[in-house]
């Protein structure tokens, strides 16, 4: 069987996990603080915040930057509901922005067509999320300016994206966004089994991020409201949660982190023997921007159906047969039965759609050898009869 994605875990991992398995910090000890330094070190933001999700990152970005009932935040359709979720957490409202048809991420022309009429309406967004889809990033600069010009928050959700870079910068500097979400569930570029990551260069956010994360306590006198009793004193400022990331998570992604470099590399000399050895296929194949240095979290093509016989149901059980273990990124958040309630329906992001009717991830990561690399695209070929 060859999965989609997978984990790549070496004994140093393993032997960083057993070091605080026989210390006296499971949980909120040395290795968190040094996994967000890690992550500052190699993507030049400020602060870094560990917890145990990108979707609890992405629910304290939004209550960070003050999101609630009457706000508005808008995303993508084509992405993991999380993305739109974490709005509704909050007890906002939510809409979406059509993507890019090369980049299959949010389109910067349609996200600006769609905030001229929401400036005549009065109903303009509080947040936007651009999704760093397969690990290529949005348009990032075309996207800040428009945030400059109607006055919205940009959090990233570069859930896919660690690794990656941005005009030469690494993604997670924030030079473009107020906070930036990466995620490092077992099949992303590193992990930490479940866990997440808040960035941010504004020293209040990453306060907030920080109380947020932990039941909104604190230990610190200069964020109490009160005299302190004693040594044993804290204070509960704000209304926070536990989504802290446990000492044992953190270590395997400081072991982790050694490698990210590595790892990145492994999976572009994937998709360039991809690029090639797929290039006569009836298939659309990833387009990267040249403004872009993707962390190829995933590889999706896209079936040319006026070209083959087959249908995209077809295709995607022919190479589950072959065992050849595939997935699909994503099911528009538009089209869920939860959304359809709200009101949205099938039709209002149609580049959204298409991009679904047709795509499918194959396998992509680090250890992938040559020869399941051949296996896969002799499946595809026999799937395609071509």
């Amino acid at each position: 069987m060859i999965r989609y994605g997978q984990q790549d875990i070496t004994q140093s991992d393993i032997d960083a996990v057993i070091g605080v398995m026989k210390s006296i910090n499971l949980t909120q000890g040395p290795s968190i603080p040094q996994f967000e330094k890690s992550v500052v070190e190699y993507t030049g933001a400020k602060h870094a915040l560990a917890v145990n999700s990108a979707t609890s990152a992405l629910h304290i970005a939004c209550l960070a930057l003050e999101l609630g009932q009457g706000d508005w935040l808008w995303t993508t359709p084509n992405t993991f509901v999380a993305s739109a979720n974490c709005a509704l957490y909050c007890g906002a409202s939510v809409d979406f922005v059509d993507i890019d048809p090369r980049t299959y991420n949010l389109c910067p022309l349609k996200l600006e067509a769609k905030l001229v009429e929401a400036a005549r309406e009065n109903r303009l967004p509080k947040i936007v999320v651009p999704v760093h889809l397969c690990g290529q990033p949005c348009d990032m600069q075309a996207i800040f300016a428009l945030s400059q010009k109607y006055g919205f928050k940009i959090i990233e959700d570069a859930s896919h994206a660690i690794g990656g870079a941005y005009q030469g910068e690494p993604i997670g500097n924030c030079q473009f966004s107020d906070i930036t979400v990466f995620s490092f569930h077992p099949v992303k570029i590193i992990t930490t089994a479940e866990g997440g990551m808040a960035l941010t260069n504004d020293d209040d956010l990453a306060t907030r991020l920080g109380l947020l994360r932990s039941h909104g306590i604190t230990r610190d006198p200069d964020l109490m409201t009160q005299p302190m009793d004693g040594p044993w004193y804290y204070q509960q400022v704000a209304l926070g949660f536990n989504y802290r990331m446990t000492d044992m998570q953190a270590a395997l992604g400081v072991s982790q982190m050694t490698r990210l470099t590595q790892y990145v590399a492994q999976r572009h000399e994937i998709a360039a023997r991809y690029n090639e050895l797929l290039a006569d296929f009836p298939l659309t194949l990833p387009w990267q921007h040249p403004d872009s240095y993707s962390a190829y979290h995933l590889y999706v093509i896209r079936l040319q159906l006026d070209k083959t016989r087959a249908t995209h149901l077809q295709v995607f059980e022919a190479l589950r047969a072959r065992e050849i273990m595939v997935n699909l990124h994503y099911i528009p958040v538009h089209t869920q039965p939860y959304y359809q309630k709200m009101g949205f329906r099938v039709g209002l992001f149609p580049e959204s759609e298409k991009y679904y009717a047709e795509a499918i991830s194959i396998p992509m990561y680090p250890t992938m050898s040559e020869d399941e690399q051949r296996q896969v695209i002799n499946a595809l070929r026999e799937a395609l009869d071509v």
